[in-house]
């Protein structure tokens, strides 16, 4: 009986309920608020990320370490399926060294809206020396207008020190401008973006600017790769006149 007095008092005008409200039982009324009351933590839980924190506290001597957040799918890794084998997942060319090289200046966070019980042994077998730090499931994403965001404002790091790259970046990440968008890898055997990006992320971690999110504003509608290296050798180019110009008047 409860549940048809529920389902009633559900679609009854604010009116109507004032006119009935005499003839629902009281503990009715409350049986109803307190389960709506638990629906609404349910959906609250389920869209929101697991903590205000999804990362420990960095240690006091790595205050200065900036921390990359790495996509899987279509960014690390590439899955698909086929009816011959069912489901099989690809290593992006170049993963490898990128890993290798990137752990020793940045702390490195997976950041992925697939399940744990996908991320986790994925992770297992492409990370065998464990350079990835930390991984991030779908527990951990903020869901919102039916999809699964990153929320860079959970992870307890400071934002100008974070970089999130993805091949669907600002689709995915509720902080555009921490947001470093790379070809989508579909399998293709000649892509090296993974690699392209490694001296401009070099350069990020050594010279460590105060905010990142200006840094990356200013290649933005623009290949970060080739335009790094073009600003580089235009910076070679001035430092190259100005010692030039020295030697000259030293004469």
């Amino acid at each position: 009986m409860f549940c048809y007095i529920i389902v009633d008092f559900l679609y009854l005008s604010s009116f109507d309920r004032r006119l009935c409200h005499v003839s629902v039982p009281v503990n009715a009324i409350d049986f109803y608020l307190d389960i709506r009351r638990q629906i609404e933590e349910q959906i609250q839980g389920f869209a929101e990320p697991i903590s205000d924190k999804l990362l420990p506290d960095l240690h006091p001597l790595e205050q200065h370490v900036f921390t990359l957040v790495l996509d899987l799918n279509e960014t690390l890794v590439y899955s698909d399926w086929k009816r011959d084998r069912g489901w099989r997942t690809f290593k992006r060319p170049g993963v490898d060294a990128f890993l290798e090289h990137l752990a020793k200046f940045y702390e490195i966070v997976i950041y992925s809206d697939q399940l744990s019980m996908y991320v986790d042994p994925v992770i297992e077998r492409l990370d065998s020396e464990q350079r990835i730090r930390y991984r991030l499931s779908r527990g951990a994403t903020k869901y919102q207008d039916g999809k699964h965001y990153r929320d860079l404002s959970k992870l307890n790091r400071n934002p100008g020190k974070v970089i999130y790259i993805s091949g669907h970046a600002l689709e995915s990440c509720l902080q555009p401008e921490n947001c470093l968008q790379i070809h989508p890898w579909k399998l293709e055997a000649d892509d090296t973006a993974l690699l392209d990006l490694i001296p401009f992320l070099e350069f990020v971690a050594t010279r460590q600017p105060t905010d990142i999110r200006s840094v990356l504003a200013s290649y933005e509608g623009k290949d970060i790769p080739p335009e790094f290296i073009k600003r580089s050798l235009e910076h070679q180019r001035r430092v190259q006149e100005q010692r030039q110009g020295r030697s000259l008047w030293r004469r």
